[in-house]
């Protein structure tokens, strides 16, 4: 199962947005992706982030790669998953 996919669930660890949820839309490369909330839903803006910066849930949304926000925003109203993405989860941070 890889863990850096599109379509996968994650949270976000750092900066403003830390503690939400968000999705990936595309990956760049072995250190980039992009993902959105979207923004309408949780207030993460679609950006690209490095992967050290994210924690990869074992939910996947089905999305093709580079899903709009509108796209996103439905598939996770198909899956029963919007309310759940409004709520913000606090970060487990390492300390590393």
């Amino acid at each position: 199962m890889p863990a850096i996919e599109v379509g996968r669930i994650c949270l976000k660890l750092c900066g403003r947005e830390a503690g939400k949820r968000c999705v990936i839309v595309d990956v760049a490369d072995k250190s980039f992706v992009s993902i959105t909330g979207p923004k309408s839903v949780t207030g993460v803006k679609r950006r690209r982030v490095n992967v050290n910066h994210i924690e990869p849930t074992q939910d996947v949304l089905e999305i093709k790669r580079g899903a709009s926000d509108e796209e996103v925003a439905e598939a996770l109203k198909k899956a029963g998953l919007l309310e759940a993405f409004k709520e913000n989860v606090k970060p487990v941070l390492s300390s590393a």
